[in-house]
């Protein structure tokens, strides 16, 4: 890992090693999860005027009405993910954003299939993707809604932003036994929801109370 990856002051790997110990005391126990976390350099995914802060556990604003997500919520949402399958082989991302949560989830799936509705993000996204040798992500710029049939079924689904309700295309992409995680519900009154598909039909699971960004049709 060259410099920038690694960081400085700040940005330095006793910053993320703060914010791992953080996220343990928190209650996330999956050793792989905190060590993807550890090893991933944040800071590139914000503005630079950002960097300083991006190994707090918070929020962070990258443009377009849209946030980089809180750590403690990308280790909590992909620990329910995997829930001690670090084996994954297809996975589908709706809401690649900056790409952060993307890179977290290339560590445990064979392969990462991502949408995002705003071109602008998910041009900078990909080239992050490049610059960090990071070649099992395909990624394209589309309505989350509908999912990604051509590459289904999944065996996991990782959501980012908050539909009213679950979008049911996404829960017929799932494979039997497979998981998906996602927010849901208006602003303020958002629940984190685990869903598994079994071979008579769902569970649901209520993982915790979140706020995200809303879930938008169509592309921006």
């Amino acid at each position: 890992m060259n410099i920038k990856h690694q960081g400085i002051g700040m940005t330095s790997q006793r910053a993320r090693n703060r914010l791992v110990e953080q996220l343990r005391t928190m209650g996330i126990v999956s050793e792989p999860i905190l060590e993807a976390i550890k090893s991933t350099p944040r800071h590139l995914f914000v503005d630079e005027a950002l960097s300083s802060r991006a190994y707090d556990n918070t929020a962070l604003p990258i443009g377009y009405n849209q946030t980089i997500s809180q750590p403690y919520i990308v280790a909590r949402m992909t620990e329910a993910l995997i829930e001690n399958n670090s084996a994954l082989q297809n996975v589908l991302e709706i809401g690649t954003g900056c790409g952060y949560q993307t890179l977290i989830l290339s560590r445990f799936a064979k392969q990462v299939s991502t949408i995002e509705r705003i071109d602008a993000l998910l041009a900078k996204a990909r080239e992050r993707f490049y610059a960090l040798k990071c070649r099992n992500v395909r990624a394209r710029n589309g309505d989350g809604n509908l999912g990604w049939p051509e590459h289904a079924p999944f065996d996991a689904i990782l959501v980012t932003a908050a539909p009213l309700g679950v979008p049911k295309q996404l829960m017929e992409q799932l494979s039997v036994n497979g998981r998906l995680v996602i927010p849901v519900g208006k602003s303020g009154e958002q629940s984190l929801l685990l869903i598994t598909r079994t071979e008579n039909g769902y569970t649901e699971k209520r993982l915790d109370s979140v706020s995200f960004v809303p879930m938008i049709e169509g592309i921006g």
